[in-house]
């Protein structure tokens, strides 16, 4: 079997294998392409939380990516954490000068243990430069109360909350409801056309780290595979459910998902 695409990751590391480039790479592997990465920062983290940070210069990023570039090419681009102005700004022109498509941002701000990744001055930045240039956005419910300045508490915020992100200039997004208060949770697409509403019943277990870094390395997958943005959605929301209900419950904390869930499933198309 050879990989049906190429994947760029612009993300962080974790040390402890959940999220980050770790779970980025498992991903897109395990989804059939390949994976390349630059990692923007080191974590020292494990389930329980982020202990050390550590920022890699915006001038070894930049390199990281235009060696990629160059030479082996990139059909879809996943951006995870962005911790600072420079990287933002650094990742901006270099997304501009390749014209790079299928752009999926994971607008990381907080981990799983509650360590806040992202600053105030950041958000501004990734709002005014990156979210224009994203083919997708996937913001989960806090994320999406910072970017648009408004509360959630039910599926109608969620919709009018989806509506004000998209224009800011995202083509599509998709917002993840895993944070309502409810036995039955929507994640919402918002498109320039329609809105989709994704219900699913909510998975009561503390395996999640990680969730949000797999499902927008999925969706970045899934359209690196020219697959359309509504089936990349469903494939890849159906991926992340199957390796949060099959985690292998490591750690003490918030556990990891399970990304080799595909191996022991028929089919994950749908």
């Amino acid at each position: 079997m050879y990989p049906q695409s190429r994947v760029l990751i612009i993300a962080g590391s974790d040390s402890g294998g959940g999220a980050g480039i770790q779970a980025d790479i498992k991903t897109v592997t395990l989804l059939g392409s390949y994976a390349m990465t630059a990692v923007t920062a080191v974590t020292a983290q494990n389930t329980m939380g982020v202990k050390k940070i550590t920022l890699i210069p915006k001038k070894n990023v930049q390199k990281q990516i235009t060696m990629i570039l160059d030479d082996i090419g990139v059909d879809a681009v996943k951006i995870g954490m962005l911790h600072s102005v420079s990287t933002i700004k650094c990742v901006y022109h270099i997304l501009k000068k390749y014209n790079l498509k299928n752009i999926v941002i994971d607008p990381v701000m907080v981990a799983k243990g509650g360590s806040r990744l992202i600053n105030n001055n950041s958000i501004v930045y990734l709002k005014r430069l990156l979210l224009p240039l994203a083919k997708l956005i996937t913001p989960n419910i806090p994320e999406a109360e910072v970017l648009s300045g408004c509360s959630i508490s039910n599926k109608k915020d969620m919709i009018q909350v989806a509506k004000k992100i998209l224009n800011m200039g995202p083509k599509n997004v998709l917002l993840k409801g895993g944070h309502l208060r409810s036995k039955m949770i929507f994640d919402i697409l918002a498109t320039k056309k329609e809105i989709k509403v994704f219900p699913k019943r909510k998975i009561r277990t503390k395996n999640t780290h990680g969730t949000g870094c797999t499902l927008s390395s999925a969706l970045a997958t899934c359209l690196s595979q020219k697959k359309s943005i509504f089936k990349s959605c469903k494939i890849s929301l159906k991926y992340v459910d199957r390796a949060i209900t099959y985690a292998p419950g490591y750690g003490k904390g918030f556990g990891p998902l399970n990304h080799l869930v595909l191996i022991n499933s028929k089919n994950i198309n749908v």
